[in-house]
């Protein structure tokens, strides 16, 4: 009796070939669907910025086409659990603009056989503007930047720095998924640069590095533009005022020139050529604003005597004398840095 059921136990009860156990691996097989694909797969795509739409959510899409292709495919193969060591192959044609044809061959180990077969799905594409790029082409924004200076105008540095600050904190925000964060428009004006910006998280970021960097300080004017979901809504201007004078600006006062090296409120810390102290230096007492560290001119010392040094003029190459003071050390030969005092054509030695 032991014998006999021993016997049924190792034949396949479908195909009569020995087993293990109930159904050969054959007959498991062929009574497992093991390989599915979805008839048809969708792709919403942006096409002005080729974002992708999963559900409700729009987020970027920086793949090649091939590779956005093999992605949404696979996403419609479903494949029996037990299936291991696996190898999927893709082959695709466009039977129109907006069809994409995929044959997928799929081979692998299935209850210990070898198995292999192949399917096809049809991705649809379909166009549709994201979020960020129909607020983009409607002009929306939450505020504006305005980038001023107090009693002056920002300079052409200044604008450069203050537009490389919001192009670098929008990249940074944006490749942090943040998409309705971005600079809608920057613009040059008579007193300064706006820069017009989506939201008031990249309005905060930016306002506050450029304060960082250049200094002054932050007044913000909120003006109520609504209401969204019960909640006000407000468009922001941050004024940034900057300082009267720049760090590495060349000031003159009290027959010194002095460079400017930080700022505070009313008092300027500046580093005095003339005895390469550090020094503090209230604004009123500026005379005259020379010009800037970032535009030295290199002169070329012919000689020297004691504290004083003959120089070539870079503009003219006639030999000039200048007063070299103690915390320089030049020798003959070399080139120093100067700054040209415009008002009466004073070469300055700055190192």
């Amino acid at each position: 009796m032991t014998e006999n059921i021993d016997i049924k136990q190792n034949i396949c009860p479908k195909c009569g070939k020995p087993t293990k156990k109930g159904l050969c691996p054959e007959c498991r097989i062929a009574e497992t669907e093991w390989l599915i694909c979805d008839p048809r797969v969708h792709c919403t795509q942006c096409p002005t910025c080729d974002s992708i739409k999963n559900g409700a959510i729009w987020t970027d899409c920086n793949r090649e086409r091939e590779d956005l292709i093999a992605e949404i495919a696979l996403s419609g193969v479903h494949l029996h659990e037990d299936m291991y060591d696996y190898n999927i192959q893709l082959s695709h044609f466009d039977p129109s603009p907006n069809r994409t044809s995929v044959k997928i061959t799929v081979s692998g180990e299935l209850y210990g056989r070898h198995v292999e077969d192949e399917c096809r799905t049809l991705i649809v594409w379909t166009k549709e503007q994201c979020d960020r790029c129909s607020r983009y082409s409607g002009g929306y924004y939450a505020g504006v930047i305005q980038v001023r200076a107090e009693g002056r105008r920002p300079d052409e540095h200044e604008r450069a720095v203050s537009e490389e600050i919001a192009t670098e904190i929008e990249d940074s925000i944006q490749n942090a998924g943040e998409r309705l964060s971005f600079i809608t428009e920057i613009k040059n004006t008579k007193d300064g640069t706006d820069i017009v910006i989506s939201s008031h998280g990249i309005g905060e970021n930016i306002s506050r590095e450029i304060k960082k960097r250049l200094g002054g300080k932050i007044t913000k004017h909120p003006k109520l533009i609504g209401e969204k979901d019960g909640r006000p809504l407000y468009r922001i201007t941050y004024l940034i005022r900057l300082p009267r004078y720049q760090k590495g600006e060349i000031l003159f006062s009290k027959e010194k020139y002095l460079e400017v090296r930080y700022i505070e409120t009313g008092l300027l810390k500046v580093f005095d050529f003339g005895d390469g102290m550090l020094k503090s230096l209230r604004e009123d007492d500026v005379e005259r604003s020379v010009g800037n560290i970032r535009v030295v001119e290199n002169a070329l010392v012919t000689y020297t005597e004691g504290n004083t040094a003959g120089i070539l003029d870079p503009k003219t190459y006639e030999s000039r004398e200048v007063l070299i003071p103690e915390w320089l050390y030049i020798r003959e030969g070399s080139e120093i840095r100067v700054i040209r005092d415009p008002e009466n054509d004073t070469l300055v030695p700055v190192g």
